[in-house]
């Protein structure tokens, strides 16, 4: 597809799996902008993912696509808001779809909307690219030239504001516990001694995705949570100003009030480099390479098994204090 700068094609961007990976989408979004300033730009995302692109300047218009396991009304209305949100993204007449991650469903929708041209991310790719630079190659057919920049999230200045009032002053250091895949979550009893040790150098703000662990639809923390603040406070009474994040704009915005973070390789740790935050990464069986915070100061900690059960603290405690 030919395009310059004088032009004004219409491209969609369609990203619907993780909070991460669509962070690491922004780079692209910024350098489609750059190239094209009088293009359409607008992105398809999911109810889960969407907050990471909010108020995000580049983007004229984000359609939001509810998954059927996610939806909150009945079948019937989900599939009529579902025919009516393609009728909407058709009459767009768009020149070119994006796909970063080529999903037969995905690939589906991209092709359903009746695109001039459809632009999928090769199912296989080096090793060592980052998944920033994989996802921005897909700019190059469109003209996009250079290195990707930064990852960008922006939040939301209300929600800061109120969740400021909530906890009080900081400065603090944000420790995030979630990690869905086994071999991502560190003991308990390590993040509480973490935190214990942290606290003697300033405030430390505990972060985790709140629920049952035993929800099929949304598995939380609450458990971990309750768990990690009773063994931190027994060992130093008010050591953490706990903070649940049921929804991504409350997490950018706690996320927003932290010095440095600490956090399993996760949707988290993306958000964290894209509000420019120095980032201690836990690394259990994930790729470093592919996955590492993107165009921030950090570290990778990890074991030799790839399974953060074997991972002692004194290492994570020397990667915070090099970041420092």
């Amino acid at each position: 597809m030919a395009v310059d700068a004088a032009h004004t094609p219409r491209i969609l961007i369609i990203r619907r799996d993780n909070i991460g990976d669509l962070a690491c989408t922004t780079p692209l979004v910024a350098g489609l902008r750059a190239k094209l300033p009088r293009a359409w730009l607008g992105a398809l995302v999911t109810t889960y993912n969407a907050e990471v692109l909010a108020r995000n300047a580049a983007l004229d218009e984000i359609f939001v696509f509810e998954k059927l396991k996610h939806r909150s009304g009945g079948l019937i209305a989900h599939v009529r808001n579902r025919l009516g949100q393609l009728s909407q993204m058709r009459q767009q007449q768009l020149d070119c779809v994006l796909v970063p991650a080529p999903s037969p469903q995905s690939l589906k929708l991209a092709r359903s909307l009746k695109p001039k041209q459809v632009i999928a991310a090769p199912t296989t790719f080096r090793a060592g690219i980052h998944e920033v630079e994989r996802t921005f190659e897909l700019g190059r057919a469109l003209g996009v030239t250079g290195a990707p920049g930064p990852l960008q999230v922006f939040a939301d200045k209300d929600a800061v504001q109120e969740l400021g009032k909530s906890i009080g002053a900081g400065p603090f250091t944000a420790l995030h516990i979630s990690a869905r895949r086994p071999a991502q979550r560190w003991p308990l009893e390590r993040y509480a001694e973490l935190a214990v040790r942290l606290s003697t150098h300033g405030r430390v703000m505990l972060l985790w995705a709140p629920g049952s662990k035993d929800n099929p639809r949304h598995p939380g923390d609450d458990e971990a949570a309750r768990e990690v603040l009773r063994m931190a406070n027994t060992a130093r009474a008010g050591a953490i100003v706990p903070v649940a994040t049921p929804d991504v704009k409350l997490l950018i915005a706690a996320l927003s009030l932290a010095g440095r973070v600490i956090c399993p390789d996760g949707g988290a740790m993306h958000l964290a480099a894209a509000l420019g935050k120095p980032v201690v990464a836990l690394f259990g069986d994930s790729p470093v390479d592919r996955w590492r915070p993107w165009g921030v100061p950090h570290r990778v900690v990890r074991p030799e098994s790839r399974d953060l059960a074997d991972l002692p603290l004194e290492p994570v405690l020397e990667a915070f204090r090099a970041l420092a």
